[in-house]
């Protein structure tokens, strides 16, 4: 898979979040990669996806707060969901991962707005992202 599929699906469990409790999150996470994560997918990339969801979930409260911190008039707990969920995965992937550069998580974090969102969730999703770099 490419790096971008590899973040789509990310984003789908990043999404899945917003509509099951904590405890349920494991549970979801093997469904998805044992019954919607492509067969071509290799255990290198299965893998990849469960650290990186794992650790996207263990710090989503930092991640909160530093979209908090510089979204006026939109706090975490009023975006729409698909909004958020690509937030999260591209905040994560700018403070967490330093082998990816930061341009490369906003330009993917605004195509998946554009694939996934409505009509203003790229240039919100960028203008959040701007404001962190």
């Amino acid at each position: 898979m490419k790096r971008s599929e590899i973040r789509e699906n990310l984003f789908k469990l990043v999404f899945s979040t917003e509509f099951h409790s904590q405890e349920e999150f494991k549970k979801q996470l093997r469904f998805y990669l044992e019954e919607q994560l492509p067969e071509e997918a290799t255990e290198g990339e299965r893998e990849y996806i469960e650290w990186k969801f794992g650790e996207i979930v263990r710090n989503r409260e930092e991640i909160d707060g530093k979209i908090n911190a510089v979204a006026r008039g939109w706090k975490t707990n009023r975006m729409g969901k698909t909004d958020l969920a690509i937030l999260r995965l591209a905040v994560y992937e700018m403070q967490y991962e330093d082998e990816i550069p930061v341009k490369v998580a906003i330009n993917e974090a605004v195509e998946l707005a554009k694939r996934f969102g409505g009509n203003d969730s790229p240039s919100f999703v960028n203008g959040i992202l701007a404001k962190l770099v």
